[in-house]
C-alpha cells in the first residue's frame, strides 16, 4: 500500500510540475514585501500556513528542535570542534531554532540560540580577523583544499546578521555587531578578481557555490544596517549570471562544467539575495529546477547524496521567494519527502558527511519556512 501511494504521489507531483513548466511560467517574481505573516496566518495567495504545517509536520519539527537543543556543546557550538564545518553547522542549527520563533534569550530554545550567538561571535578574533571558522581550520595550507571554512563563514555571517539587534543586552548586541562588521570586512576582502569567492581569500578563481553563501550573508548584513558597496554585489551578480548554461541551470565554475540541481538552486538564491527577482535568468533557472521536484524518480547522479541537504535548502529558499505556484507545488512535495526520511530514521534526519545536527537543521529550516520568522526571508 505504501509503495502504491508513493507511486501515486510521484505521478501527481510530476504532472503538476509539468503543468507548471508549460503554463505557469508567467508567475510574478516581484520583490518580497516587508512584514511576517506568522504561523497560521494567510499569505498573499490566501493560503494558510497551517495548511502546509499539518500535525505530522509539526510533531516532526518539535522532535527536531528538541534534538538540536540536546546536542549543543557546553561552549555553544555543535559537532566536533576540530571540524572546519563546526561554526557553519552551529549557525545553521541556531537558524533552525530561530525559524521556530526562538530568539536569543527568548522562547523555549532562546538559551541555545544565545549560546550559539556567543560562540560564533567569539570566532571573529582568530588568526584572520573576521573569518568565522574554527582556529584549527585556518592553519596554513589547509584553506586551499578545504571548502568547509568559507562555507562556515558564509552561514555564520548570515546568522550574526539575523540575531543583530535581538540580543538580550546592549553589551551583547554591540559584541555581535562588532563581530558582524569584522566578518563582512573579511568577506569583501576575500572577493576575487572574477567577482566571486572560493575556498580561500582572493583565490585566482571563484565557484558559484561559495559565492552564493557570501552573497546571502551580505544581503542579511545589509538588512541589519551595514553598508555594502554596490560594486561588491554587482560583481557577485555578474559572476553568478556568467555560470548559467543554455538549459537554465548553472555550472560550478564560470565558463566550464555542466549544470546540476544543488548549484542551480543556490545560484537563484544568490540572485534573489542581490534583489533580482525577475528576468530571463530567473525564469530559466526556476524552470530548470522544476525537473527536480521532490517525489519524482531521480538518480544519485541527479542529486548526489553529499549535495542533498545543501541543494534542497537552497531550492526551498528559491521557491519560497518565487512564491505563487512554484511554492505551492514545491513545499508539499519536499515536506512529504522529509517526513518520509524522518520516519525511516527513527524520527531524525541523518547525513553521513556532516552528521545528524546538520541534516536536522537543514530539514527544520525548510519545514518551518511557512512560519516566516527568519528576517532574511520575511515577506
Amino acid at each position: 500500500m505504501l509503495l502504491t501511494r508513493r507511486q501515486w504521489c510521484r505521478t501527481a507531483v510530476g504532472s503538476a510540475a509539468a503543468a507548471l513548466v508549460a503554463g505557469l511560467t508567467q508567475a510574478q517574481h516581484g520583490r518580497p514585501a516587508g512584514g511576517a505573516t506568522g504561523r497560521g496566518s494567510a499569505d498573499e495567495n490566501g493560503q494558510e500556513s497551517s495548511d502546509f504545517l499539518n500535525a505530522e509536520t509539526q510533531a516532526a519539527i518539535e522532535r527536531g528542535l528538541d534534538y538540536i537543543a540536546r546536542n549543543q556543546n557546553a561552549d555553544g557550538s555543535f559537532v566536533d570542534h576540530r571540524s572546519g564545518a563546526a561554526v557553519g553547522v552551529t549557525a545553521l542549527a541556531a537558524l533552525a531554532l530561530m525559524a521556530g520563533g526562538h530568539q536569543p534569550g527568548r522562547g523555549r530554545y532562546g538559551r541555545e540560540v544565545l549560546r550559539a550567538a556567543e560562540y560564533v561571535t567569539a570566532m571573529a578574533d582568530g588568526l584572520y580577523p573576521g573569518f568565522l571558522t574554527t582556529p584549527e581550520s585556518q592553519a596554513s595550507g589547509r584553506l586551499a583544499t578545504q571548502p568547509s571554512p568559507m562555507y562556515s563563514h558564509g552561514f555564520a555571517t548570515l546568522f550574526l546578521a539575523e540575531v543583530c539587534g535581538m540580543m538580550p543586552t546592549a553589551v551583547q548586541d554591540q559584541a555581535v555587531r562588532a563581530a558582524l562588521e569584522k566578518a563582512v570586512a573579511f568577506t569583501i576582502s576575500a572577493q576575487n578578481k572574477e567577482g566571486g569567492w572560493r575556498y580561500e581569500p582572493r583565490a585566482p578563481f571563484a565557484d558559484v557555490s561559495v559565492t552564493v553563501a557570501q552573497m546571502m550573508a551580505l544581503r542579511a548584513a545589509k538588512n541589519a544596517g551595514l553598508f555594502i558597496r554596490k560594486s561588491v554585489i554587482d560583481a557577485g551578480v555578474q559572476y553568478i549570471k556568467a555560470c548559467q548554461l543554455p538549459d537554465g541551470g548553472f555550472s560550478y565554475w564560470k565558463g566550464q562544467g555542466h549544470s546540476a540541481f544543488a548549484r542551480s538552486a543556490a545560484a537563484l538564491v544568490g540572485l534573489f539575495s542581490a534583489g533580482i527577482y525577475e528576468g530571463r535568468e530567473i525564469e530559466r533557472g526556476l524552470k530548470y529546477l522544476l525537473q527536480f521536484v521532490p517525489g519524482r524518480p531521480l538518480s544519485l547522479r541527479d542529486i548526489p547524496p553529499q549535495h542533498y541537504w545543501y541543494g534542497h535548502y537552497y531550492a526551498a529558499l528559491a521557491m519560497w521567494t518565487a512564491r505563487d505556484q512554484y511554492w505551492r507545488i514545491w513545499f508539499p512535495a519536499i515536506r512529504d519527502e522529509l517526513l518520509h526520511k524522518s520516519r525511516n530514521s527513527g524520527g531524525l534526519w541523518l547525513d553521513p558527511y556532516h552528521g545528524a545536527v546538520y541534516a536536522t537543521a537543514m530539514a527544520l529550516i525548510i519545514l518551518q519556512l511557512p512560519n516566516n520568522y527568519l528576517p532574511i526571508l520575511q515577506r
